[in-house]
Parts: C-alpha cells; sequence; structure tokens
C-alpha cells in the first residue's frame, strides 16, 4: 500500500513539473472566467460584481469557506459542486506545488550558486575562497559604517554550497573558470566597482587579474594577494589597474622585534571591527592646487584624522608617504589617513581648503 502512495505521488509531481506557470495561469483564469458565466446566467446576482466574485472565489475554492457568499439558487449550487469546487480544487493544488516547486529551485540555486548575477552594477566581487580569510574579509567589508552600499558577490570554482546564504548582504556564484569571459559575464564583470582576487595559488590569482584587467571599467578597480613577489612584479608589467600585496611575515617580525608593539599597530590599521583604520579618500576634480599641511592640520581639527600620505592614482604605485607641509596636492589624488570612521568627501570643505 504504502508504495503505491508513492507512485502515486511521483506521477502527480512529475506532471505539476511538467507544467509551465502560464499554462496553469491561463487555465486559472478560465475556470474563473467559466464560473462567472454560469452563475450569472444561473441567477446569481450577489456573486457577480467582479470584486465580490474573486474574493468569493478564492475563499471557496481554497476550501478556506467563511461562507459569507454562497450560490442562492438550484442551478448555482449544482454548478459550484460539480464545476467551480472540484476543478478548481485540482487548480489550487497544482497552483501550490508549482509554488513550493518554484521556491525550491530558486533557494537551490541561490545555495549552489547556479544564479545569473549580469543584471548587478557597482558592486564587489570576491574571487576565491579560504574558510577562515574569506569570512574575514567580509565581516571587515560590512563593518565600515560608512561604506558605499553595494552588493558583495562571492565566485568561486569549488564544488560548494553558498557560505554565507544567511547574511544578506552577500550573493554565491560558483564558476566553472575565472578566465572564461562567458562565466565573467555571470557576475557582472564590466560593472563591478570593487575585485578583490585571492585565488587557491599564485597561478590561479594571476590568470585571474591578468584576464579581468582588460575587462573591467575605468574606474574598477582590483586587489590581488600573492604569496610570491615574483608574480607581482611580471603582473604590474602588465596590469596598471591591479593593486598587488603579498604576505609581509617577515617584515612584521623583524619590525616586532627592533620596535616592540608594531604587529599590533599593522593589526589596528588593517582591521574596521575596532579602533582606529587606515582609510583613503579622492579629492574631488576642478579644484586648485592645496598644501599638504593645510589638509593636514584640517582633517586633524575637523575630523580628528591623521594624513598619512598621497597617492597619485588607485594601485598607489608612486605614493607620498609624509610629505613636507609644502607638499602640492591636486584635484584627483588620493589622501591615505587614519581615523576610527571614514571621512567622506561630503564632509570636507574643499572649496575652502583650496582658497
Amino acid at each position: 500500500m504504502p508504495f503505491i502512495f508513492k507512485q502515486l505521488f511521483l506521477l502527480v509531481r512529475s506532471h505539476i513539473d511538467q507544467v509551465s506557470w502560464q499554462a496553469v495561469a491561463v487555465a486559472t483564469l478560465l475556470h474563473m472566467a467559466l464560473i462567472w458565466l454560469l452563475l450569472v446566467l444561473a441567477g446569481e446576482s450577489a456573486l457577480s460584481p467582479l470584486s465580490t466574485f474573486v474574493y468569493y472565489y478564492i475563499v471557496t475554492t481554497s476550501t478556506v469557506g467563511y461562507g459569507d457568499f454562497s450560490a442562492s439558487t438550484d442551478l448555482g449550487r449544482w454548478i459550484v459542486a460539480l464545476l467551480q469546487i472540484p476543478f478548481g480544487l485540482a487548480l489550487f493544488g497544482v497552483l501550490l506545488g508549482k509554488t513550493g516547486q518554484t521556491v525550491t529551485y530558486l533557494i537551490r540555486r541561490a545555495m549552489t550558486g547556479d544564479k545569473s548575477f549580469s543584471h548587478y552594477n557597482n558592486h564587489i566581487i570576491i574571487f576565491g575562497w579560504h574558510p577562515t580569510r574569506t569570512k574575514k574579509m567580509v565581516d571587515y567589508i560590512l563593518a565600515d559604517q560608512k561604506r558605499t552600499e553595494r552588493r558583495i558577490l562571492l565566485a568561486v570554482t569549488e564544488p560548494m554550497e553558498h557560505p554565507f546564504l544567511t547574511n544578506a548582504h552577500v550573493d554565491f556564484a560558483r564558476l566553472t573558470s575565472f578566465t572564461d569571459c562567458e562565466q565573467l559575464e555571470r557576475v557582472a564583470i564590466k560593472q563591478a566597482d570593487k575585485i578583490i582576487i585571492d585565488g587557491q595559488d599564485d597561478d590561479q590569482t594571476f590568470t585571474t587579474a591578468l584576464r579581468i584587467s582588460k575587462l573591467v571599467k575605468g574606474d574598477c578597480h582590483i586587489s590581488a594577494h600573492f604569496n610570491d613577489e615574483s608574480k607581482i612584479e611580471m603582473l604590474l608589467e602588465h596590469c596598471g589597474n591591479v593593486e598587488c600585496s603579498s604576505a609581509k611575515s617577515a617584515e612584521i617580525l623583524v619590525r616586532s622585534m627592533q620596535d616592540p608593539g608594531s604587529s599590533r599597530v599593522q593589526e589596528e590599521l588593517l582591521s574596521t571591527l575596532h579602533g582606529d583604520t587606515q582609510f583613503s579618500l579622492t579629492i574631488p576634480k576642478d579644484l586648485n592646487t592645496m598644501e599638504f599641511g593645510k589638509l593636514f592640520h584640517h582633517f586633524k581639527h575637523d575630523h580628528d584624522a591623521i594624513l598619512l600620505g598621497v597617492a597619485h592614482n588607485l594601485s598607489a604605485q608612486n605614493m607620498d608617504l609624509n610629505p613636507p607641509l609644502a607638499y602640492p596636492v591636486n584635484s584627483g589624488d588620493i589622501l591615505h589617513y587614519i581615523a576610527v570612521d571614514r571621512v567622506l568627501s561630503s564632509e570636507v570643505n574643499w572649496q575652502e581648503l583650496a582658497k
């Protein structure tokens, strides 16, 4: 007996799977129209107004049955008993089945990373997955209270499910390759605003950075992490819009030995979770040249921030740290500073500073 019920369930589900949403919608509308027409012909004037009939149809067909509206004529009752309830109940069951199927499908697509995000704009993409490091990246990004609201899209090649399913800010895409153009279109590579590349190894990071550096928009900033610094030199020869970082364990160890507490300073500067953090701010266009000293005093006095230096492009290859007070700063330059919170461009009185 259980086997028969199981087979019947599988048969019904297979038929529901084959029915399209369009077919269900058309069948429901045709059934509603037919019942309404027959009830009007049967003299059911109380049920004929459109709003009343739609309410009555849904309540009756779904078997809720409040009883405030019902057929009052003999012919109307026969129509309800023989045509509305049996066929309507079947349609209602199919509708519930399709809804459950669709919800399950959408959840599974989100979990397995099969969705397309080609419609995204100005989002952050993280290429690569490391159980501990990637979670910290997401925490650090979201901890910035004044950050521009952008979706975070994690792209991986590993066979895994969405690791941030409960985080409403993070989406998940599983790609077959980080260098295939068709796959990159799924994550809207051309519309991305910020990109982090943290591959499984330096080779994956190198090839991914080399591939996407020519596909992104002009003001998109790419950050890539390497263990081997020789890869950084090769990449920068071809990709000027990629900022590369590498493990500086030897430098940090020596600095901590020579100047105790240096490693703690590094942690504070990099983490947005607590304490003062290092930020950057691009100076708006069409401003007169300003002196670094004037900016330094303004940021400290008005924003309790300390300017560290000035960069002239996103990759900061020619950054000037702790420049002289008379150092000229121009529109488009990037200020790097330390502060408890990010200083937004709208919070700075640039016109007064540029006088």
